[in-house]
């Protein structure tokens, strides 16, 4: 079997207490999951849920309390700033706003050649890398000397998933990557992801609320509640016959055009989620 690219072992991530006397705040509570080389492993969770804190903690961004996360056998729980910019290389992320994530004061070329200048790329090959990834998320070549306004947020979020992929990395943390945009949109850009997946073989892991989302494209899933890992598996098994009540829930969310169909997957939520504080409940005693 192929050795794991990323592996995560019984993370713990803690931020300090506000209040005197007060406890920290426990986000992520021993999590362990790996993604192998041109893989796709779902994190899905609701909001609070921890998994955008599991990304973090992955970029060196968030306090790692416990446990390791190692990258190609190498712990990276604790980098130094100089490690964690030689790391980028490797390890880059897709944020869920692209309309934030690109400065508006800079051209889209510039926005694609600034981190291969800062890697003391030649100008010429930085901007032939640039008309290739442009290429790569099916933009005109005329792209590069237009501003982020003058594209819609599909496009724009297509900009981000190319400066991602400027550096030729082996793993792209993919943070909600299409939960702003409609849905004919993201239908179109979870078809991008997977095409140059299948391009360029790099892994992602790809956090999302959304199990219908993640079922799409991530080859196993790793479900979060409150902090800890409450179901990890094949994609297809978890996201059509889950065991766990939560993971139930999340699968029943997902709208259906039927309406005595939707209700009846409305009642059995209600049911779900009575079970699961009950259980709650038993687990704090």
């Amino acid at each position: 079997m192929t050795e794991p690219l990323l592996t995560v072992d019984d993370l713990v991530v803690e931020y300090p207490a506000q209040g005197f006397r007060a406890k920290p705040f426990r986000a992520v509570k021993g999590v362990s999951f790996d993604i192998r080389p041109g893989e796709t492993v779902g994190l899905v969770g609701e909001s609070g849920s921890g998994k955008t804190t599991i990304g973090r903690a992955i970029l060196g961004l968030a306090p790692v309390s416990g446990g390791t996360v190692s990258f190609r056998g190498e712990d990276i729980s604790h980098p130094s700033t100089a490690r964690r910019r030689e790391l980028t290389r490797n390890i880059q992320v897709v944020y869920q706003d692209p309309y934030s994530s690109l400065n508006p004061a800079l051209t889209i070329g510039d926005s694609l050649t600034e981190p291969m200048i800062v890697r003391k790329t030649p100008k010429a090959e930085a901007a032939r890398r640039v008309r290739e990834l442009l290429d790569m998320v099916q933009l005109p070549a005329d792209s590069a000397t237009r501003m982020p306004r003058e594209f819609s947020g599909g496009q724009r979020q297509r900009i981000a998933i190319a400066r991602a992929l400027a550096l030729d990395p082996s793993l792209i943390i993919c943070d909600e990557p299409v939960s702003a945009l409609d849905l004919s949109t993201q239908a179109r850009v979870l078809e991008l992801f997977l095409e140059i997946q299948e391009r360029t073989g790099v892994a992602y892991l790809f956090i999302s609320h959304d199990l219908a989302v993640v079922r799409e494209l991530s080859h196993r899933v790793a479900v979060l509640y409150h902090g800890e890992l409450v179901e990890w598996g094949d994609g297809d098994t978890v996201t059509s016959t889950p065991e766990h009540p939560y993971t139930q829930r999340l699968l029943l969310a997902s709208p259906v055009p039927d309406p005595l169909q939707q209700a009846q997957r409305r009642a059995d939520r209600l049911r779900l989620k009575e079970i699961q504080a009950e259980q709650d409940v038993q687990a704090a005693l």
